[in-house]
């Protein structure tokens, strides 16, 4: 990476403070070793696989958390120019318009501009991830039976991030030289979520083209 990329992805512009593991907890052991097989060059489809003997739910858990780190850096570095005046509806181009639904104050899918949408997918997933009802962080504490579901949600509401992201800020990743950065990340999830089936293929769509050139 190069200087220049390091300041814009090290200056904590982040939209959320980053989670972290505790050192010594068997899922910091996992998030070492996912990082050290992601910087050591080789193929990324090798790296999202299970490794034998460990936990899928253990290893879906630090992926997911990894993965909003990333993808709140990412758009942390396009916010200044996300606003309601650039961008007052969440969208994916012309085609694809994202609503929100949860079930607190918005309970029908309703239209909001995209830096709104933004606050308040990452708030939905923060309370999420910090829930250790749902991602546990004591040993012996189980996973709920639903716990692979909530994870398809958050990780289907973090590409429509990448989806706003590359359709309508992808000029401003250009013009900070983090496009290579991008792609790597984009990619890194895209064969994680395919892998274990946490992606629906509708979802994909609106990438589908970019996908197809560069997770060949």
């Amino acid at each position: 990476m190069s200087i220049a990329l390091k300041q814009v992805f090290n200056k904590d512009k982040t939209f959320r403070p980053k989670r972290k593991f505790e050192p010594g907890t068997q899922r910091f052991e996992l998030h070492k070793r996912a990082q050290a097989s992601l910087n050591s060059g080789v193929d990324l489809r090798a790296t999202v696989q299970l490794p034998h003997g460990e936990d899928l739910n253990d290893w879906v858990a630090v992926h997911v958390v990894d993965f909003f780190n990333r993808v709140n850096l990412i758009y942390g570095t396009v916010c200044d120019f996300c606003t309601e005046k650039t961008c007052p509806i969440m969208s994916g181009g012309p085609r694809y318009e994202y609503r929100w639904q949860d079930d607190c104050k918005f309970k029908k899918p309703t239209a909001l501009p995209a830096p709104q949408y933004m606050n308040l997918l990452m708030d939905w997933i923060e309370v999420q991830i910090n829930n250790e009802d749902i991602f546990p962080t004591s040993i012996g504490i189980p996973f709920p039976k639903n716990f692979i579901q909530i994870c398809k949600k958050i990780l289907c509401r973090l590409f429509r991030v990448f989806v706003h992201v590359y359709i309508h800020h992808f000029d401003r990743i250009i013009l900070m030289g983090a496009e290579a950065h991008v792609n790597t990340c984009y990619k890194h999830f895209y064969y994680f979520g395919t892998e274990h089936n946490l992606l629906d293929r509708k979802e994909l769509e609106p990438l589908k083209e970019m996908t197809s050139r560069i997770c060949h």
